[in-house]
């Protein structure tokens, strides 16, 4: 991580305090769509830096709200697209946009609908404080695309620390399970930063953590629906034996046993490199 937040870019109008205009448009975070405000610039501009420098870079946001972040993004110079379903956050946006001319395009929308390949032509890095209840459902999906190295170049991704230390994990780890696998095999993923409950309005119940993602060289030969399917019937039942847990997926027994891979154990005992391994022979024999 950048130890301090690269030139800041001016907006063209000056901008309000958040919570000035959080409480002209009478905004308040809403639980149901797992929102959680920060105020902090400093901080906000902290988490902006974790990608590198943004300047001149196109930037998505998911889940903006009244724009926080969103300033911070811009203020590092890049150009932001943000997806929004919560149109009572448009009006905040709307004055952040007017702010920074031509470098901010708001989509209202469900980012779970949305492909984002289809609003780049080109590269793009992610940057998001998540929404909570949506969190872990996009990560998959940007990690899982069948086409690699990604049109995004990293994933900078606010998470509870709980998820996060999941996506980090290590083998013989309680936290450790599919989610680790499918971010550590063809990425690299880093807890960034940690952000303590008290920087948020309201506090969440939980602390929360910045996680880093960077594709990496995908291994060859292994197909990404078999990793996945793998991995699902493996972790599916994580306190059976490896033997019990993937017995309903065809060669999944043969493979280990190819591999020399002790049917006894458990799935949170496999490396990334072991999954790789064992989807790689299944792969091949279809």
């Amino acid at each position: 991580m950048n130890s301090s937040p690269p030139p800041p870019s001016s907006p063209a109008l000056p901008l309000p305090p958040l919570r000035e205009v959080i409480a002209r448009h009478g905004l308040s975070a809403s639980k149901a769509l797992g929102q959680n405000f920060l105020f902090d610039e400093n901080l906000l501009d902290r988490i902006a830096a974790v990608p590198g420098s943004l300047a001149g870079q196109q930037v998505l946001e998911v889940g903006p709200g009244p724009g926080g972040l969103t300033r911070a993004l811009l203020r590092a110079g890049a150009k932001v697209t943000a997806i929004e379903m919560d149109r009572r956050c448009l009006p905040a946006l709307a004055e952040v946009e007017a702010a920074f001319p031509g470098k901010l395009r708001v989509i209202e929308g469900d980012a779970l609908q949305i492909d984002p390949a289809s609003l780049f032509d080109g590269p793009y890095a992610i940057v998001a404080n998540l929404p909570y209840n949506v969190g872990t459902a996009l990560l998959t999906g940007w990690l899982t695309g069948e086409a690699w190295p990604p049109q995004w170049t990293s994933l900078t991704l606010m998470f509870q620390e709980e998820v996060a230390r999941r996506i980090i994990a290590e083998p013989d780890n309680s936290a450790y399970g599919r989610l680790a696998v499918l971010a550590q095999w063809r990425s690299r993923a880093r807890l960034a930063m940690k952000v303590h409950r008290s920087a948020f309005t309201p506090p969440p119940k939980v602390m929360s953590a910045i996680v880093h993602v960077e594709p990496a060289e995908a291994p060859a030969g292994v197909s990404m629906k078999m990793l996945e399917r793998l991995t699902e019937a493996a972790f599916g039942q994580r306190r059976k034996m490896l033997r019990q847990s993937v017995k309903g997926l065809p060669g999944a027994i043969a493979a280990l046993e190819t591999l020399g891979i002790d049917a006894q154990r458990r799935a949170e005992t496999l490396s990334v490199s072991e999954f790789v391994a064992v989807a790689r022979v299944l792969t091949s024999s279809r």
